[in-house]
C-alpha cells in the first residue's frame, strides 16, 4: 500500500486557514478537521490558522477547543496577524498561511509535503485529507468538488434547483472538452472547481512557482495559472469535495459571498442568470486544441501557429519568451499563448442560462454526430 494511505500521508500534510472573525465558522471545520480518516493522537494533522485583524474572539475560541479536547487529532498552530489596510485582504492572509505550512514542513524535514488550502467556513468530509493524497500521486494541483452547505440545514428549493441548473452549465463546457479535446490528466468524470476552498498540492511545487498571488480577489485562480504555466498537471478528481457556506454576507467582493447573494436575487426572481454561450466554449476549447496540437508537432510550432492564423509578433515573442524559459510541455505552452493572446475575439454577450443549457447540450451532440460521422467515412468497407 502506497503511503499516501495512512498515517504517513496526514504527517505530511498541513491544511492552511485564512480567519478574520471568524469565531463562529471555525469550529465547525476544526472537529471536521479532527475527525479526518487516518488522524490520531500519534499521527496529527498539521492544521495553520492565520487569525488576521481579529476583532472577535476567533484566537479564544480556538484555545477554548483544545482545552476541550477538540483537536486531539491535529496539532493546531494558530498565527495572529495585523495587517495595514492596503494589503489587509485575504491574498494577503492565505499566503501567509500557505508559506506558514510550507515552512513548517520544511523546518520539521517532512518530505513530498503536501499543503491544503481551505476557508474558516468550510467542512471537510472525513476523506478530505486523504482523498487528496491520493488524488496527487497522478496530478500536481487537486481541485475539491465545491457543495452548497446551507447554514439553516434546510436549503430553499428555489436556490437547489438554481445550484443544479447551474452546475449542469458547466458539466455541459466540460462534456464539449471531452468530445474536442479531452485532457489526459484530468479524465471524465470531473467537476470544474478549482478554487481556494479545496486546493491541494506540494510544497515543493507551491515555492517552486513563486507561492501564492497577492491578490485581492482571484487569488486561488491565480495559483492555478502559475501551476499550469510551470506545467502542472490539474486534476479535478470527483472523489474530492467540500462542503461550503451558502452565506451572502462575505469580505471579498467577487468572492462566494458575492456569487451566493447573486444566485439568492435569481431564486426571488429580481434578476435573470446569464453565462457565456456555447459558441464562446466551442472557439476557446477548439483554439487551445489546435495549440497544443501544434506544439506536439515539435520544432516546428512556430510555423504550425502561423497557419493557425496568430500574428508574425506573437509567434516570434513566444518563440523568445520560450528561449528564455523553456517550455516542459503542451500545458504550459498553451498556458503561455493563451496570456499572452487574450480573449478570441471581443468578450460574448452573456445569454439566460435556460437557453444557454439548451445550446450546449445541441453543440455536443452536433459535433458527436460529426464525429462520428467522419469516423464512418474512415473505417474501412465504410
Amino acid at each position: 500500500m502506497s503511503d499516501t494511505h495512512g498515517a504517513a500521508s496526514i504527517a505530511r500534510a498541513v491544511v492552511c486557514i485564512p480567519a478574520r472573525n471568524e469565531a463562529r465558522a471555525l469550529p465547525r471545520l476544526i472537529r471536521s478537521l479532527d475527525r479526518q480518516v487516518a488522524a490520531s493522537p500519534e499521527a496529527r494533522l498539521r492544521v495553520v490558522v492565520l487569525a488576521n485583524n481579529c476583532t472577535d474572539d476567533t484566537v479564544e475560541v480556538l484555545n477554548a477547543l483544545s482545552h476541550a479536547g477538540i483537536g486531539a487529532n491535529l496539532h493546531l498552530r494558530v498565527v495572529e496577524a495585523r495587517l495595514a489596510p492596503a494589503v489587509a485582504h485575504v491574498g494577503t492572509a492565505r499566503r501567509m498561511a500557505l508559506d506558514t505550512g510550507a515552512a513548517w514542513l520544511r523546518d520539521e524535514g517532512v518530505v513530498n509535503g503536501v499543503l491544503l488550502s481551505t476557508d474558516a467556513d468550510a467542512v471537510a468530509p472525513p476523506d478530505w485529507v486523504s482523498a487528496n493524497l491520493r488524488a496527487l500521486e497522478t496530478a500536481d494541483l487537486v481541485g475539491g468538488r465545491l457543495v452548497i452547505d446551507t447554514e439553516t440545514g434546510r436549503p430553499d428549493p428555489a436556490m437547489a434547483e438554481l445550484h443544479a441548473r447551474i452546475e449542469r452549465y458547466w458539466a455541459g463546457v466540460r462534456a464539449l472538452e471531452d468530445v474536442i479535446d479531452p485532457p489526459p490528466h484530468d479524465p471524465a468524470p470531473r467537476h470544474g472547481d478549482h478554487v481556494a476552498a479545496s486546493l491541494a498540492l506540494r510544497a515543493s511545487l507551491y515555492e517552486a512557482v513563486g507561492g501564492l498571488p497577492l491578490l485581492a480577489c482571484g487569488e486561488d485562480n491565480a495559483l492555478v495559472a502559475r501551476v499550469r504555466r510551470a506545467g502542472g498537471r490539474i486534476r479535478h478528481c470527483p472523489a474530492v469535495s467540500i462542503a461550503v457556506s451558502d452565506r451572502a454576507a462575505g469580505r471579498v467582493e467577487g468572492g462566494m459571498a458575492t456569487e451566493m447573494l447573486r444566485r439568492s436575487r435569481v431564486a426571488e426572481g429580481a434578476e435573470s442568470y446569464r453565462l457565456p454561450p456555447a459558441d464562446h466554449w466551442l472557439a476557446l476549447i477548439a483554439r487551445r486544441r489546435d495549440w497544443r496540437l501544434a506544439w506536439e508537432a515539435g520544432e516546428g510550432w512556430p510555423a504550425a501557429l502561423r497557419r493557425l492564423g496568430l500574428a508574425d509578433p506573437i509567434v516570434d515573442a513566444m518563440v523568445a519568451e520560450i528561449a528564455q524559459e523553456p517550455c516542459p510541455n503542451a500545458i504550459a505552452f498553451v498556458e503561455r499563448l493563451d496570456a499572452r493572446v487574450g480573449e478570441p475575439g471581443p468578450e460574448p454577450e452573456a445569454q439566460p442560462l435556460d437557453r444557454v443549457l439548451v445550446d450546449l447540450d445541441t453543440l455536443r451532440l452536433r459535433l458527436l454526430a460529426e464525429r462520428d460521422g467522419d469516423a464512418a467515412l474512415t473505417t474501412p468497407g465504410a
